[in-house]
Parts: structure tokens; C-alpha cells; sequence
């Protein structure tokens, strides 16, 4: 009898058991772990073959990559598409040295991983990898009616879709090639203070400031021979009476 029923308590516990272990989900099998690979990205999209080229001849596209992978902030790229760079005014790349073109292409490059939310609402000037510490050269996003507008200062565009959405990388679409702003430095002013220590050089004095110039003494002469003269005549007249 007993035995009995510790076969039925044993059944009992399997019939509790066996229902919870079956509902459990099984595990996902673990997906690939490389790195991210950023040029089969882009060409997947079909349409960034000059900014995948530009990013290899500036070779950002290498720093990219390794930054990418060992940031734990994520990175995010604005990459304008092919028409993009058609558009631009003849010349444009031609006429940027070396280092300016890397420059061009870290300005689509933001040092933190971003949503089309966070675009949303992120607070403005956002920096990019072509700033500096002080936080120049950044970008400015506004959401306009469910868009999400980015600003260089010189060029305004509208982010279309995203190649990628995933941390630690977003890929998002652009129509125009984001343009640096161009800074108008003053021209000198010539009438700026001399500098401390040496005092402004004023009119040159004549050369011998003590001594009557020549032009002044040749009018004393003239006058003198005129007062001789009339006093010779009046001389000569008071001989005559």
C-alpha cells in the first residue's frame, strides 16, 4: 500500500512538472558575432557608391571601423547618396585638399549611436567626429510633420530612410552632401592700436625741427630788400629838397 503511493506522488509531481518545462521557449541559437561590417552596408543600399569611395580614399572608412567596434556609445552615419554628390556644383571635391576631404566625410559621422526618436528630440548642436573639443562643427536636427531634418548651416536636408537601426550603429539616408559651414573671418583693420610697447608712429617732422625751414628764411630776405629799397628812394628824395 504504501508503495502505491509513492508511485502516485511521484506521477503526481511529473504531471505539475512536465506542463512548465514543455511551455518554456527554447533557446535562440546564438547569432554571428563578427564585426560590423560597414561597406557591405552601404553597398547593399545601392546607391552610396561615391561615398563609399570618397570614404575609402580619405581612409575614414578603416577608422570607422575600428572606433566602431571598440565604442561602447555606438557610432551613427549620414550617408548621402549618389545622386547627392551629382548634385553638388562642379569641382567641389576636386578643388578640397587631402585634409579637407576627411574632414567632409567626418561631418557625417556622429560619435554616438542615435534613433530617428532620439533625432527627434536630441538637443542641438549635435558634435561630429570633424569637430573639435569645443564642440565646433556640429549638426543641428529639427522633426518637422513625422521628418526629421538635418542642418549644416549650409545645407538642409531630410533623413530618409535607415540602412541600419541597430546598436551600436545607425546608417541613415541623406539627399545632399552636408557642406561645412563656411566662417567669414574680418578682413584686418588698419586703424587697430600699435602694439603695446611701441607707440604709434605719427606725421615725420622736418629735418631740422629747431632751425626756420629754407622756405621760411627766403621770405624774410625778400622783405628785407624791400624795406631797403624804399628807404633808399626815400633817402635819395630828401637830398633833392
Amino acid at each position: 500500500m504504501a508503495s502505491h503511493l509513492v508511485i502516485f506522488l511521484t506521477l503526481t509531481q511529473l504531471l505539475f512538472i512536465l506542463p512548465s518545462t514543455l511551455a518554456q521557449p527554447a533557446a535562440p541559437a546564438p547569432g554571428p558575432s563578427g564585426p560590423i561590417n560597414v561597406t557591405d552596408i552601404l553597398v547593399k543600399g545601392g546607391q552610396y557608391t561615391s561615398f563609399l569611395r570618397l570614404l575609402n580614399q580619405t581612409r575614414v572608412l578603416d577608422q570607422l571601423a575600428n572606433q566602431l567596434n571598440n565604442s561602447n556609445q555606438g557610432m551613427t552615419l549620414l550617408a548621402p547618396t549618389d545622386n547627392a554628390f551629382i548634385n553638388l556644383p562642379s569641382g567641389t571635391l576636386n578643388g578640397l585638399k587631402e585634409e579637407d576631404q576627411v574632414k567632409l566625410v567626418l561631418y557625417h559621422v556622429l560619435p554616438k549611436y542615435y534613433s530617428l526618436d532620439d533625432l527627434d528630440t536630441v538637443s542641438n548642436p549635435v558634435p561630429t567626429q570633424a569637430g573639435s573639443s569645443h564642440g565646433s562643427l556640429g549638426l543641428n536636427f529639427t522633426a518637422r510633420q513625422n521628418q526629421v531634418n538635418v542642418s549644416s548651416g549650409a545645407v538642409e536636408t531630410q533623413i530618409n530612410n535607415a540602412l541600419r537601426q541597430t546598436f551600436p550603429f545607425a546608417v541613415y539616408s541623406i539627399d545632399k552632401v552636408l557642406l561645412l559651414p563656411t566662417s567669414d573671418a574680418p578682413a584686418p583693420d588698419s586703424s587697430s592700436p600699435a602694439p603695446a610697447g611701441k607707440p604709434a608712429k605719427g606725421p615725420s617732422a622736418p629735418a631740422d625741427a629747431g632751425s626756420d625751414s629754407p622756405a621760411k628764411n627766403g621770405g624774410g630776405k625778400k622783405m628785407d630788400m624791400g624795406v631797403g629799397l624804399v628807404g633808399g628812394v626815400v633817402l635819395f628824395c630828401m637830398a633833392f629838397v
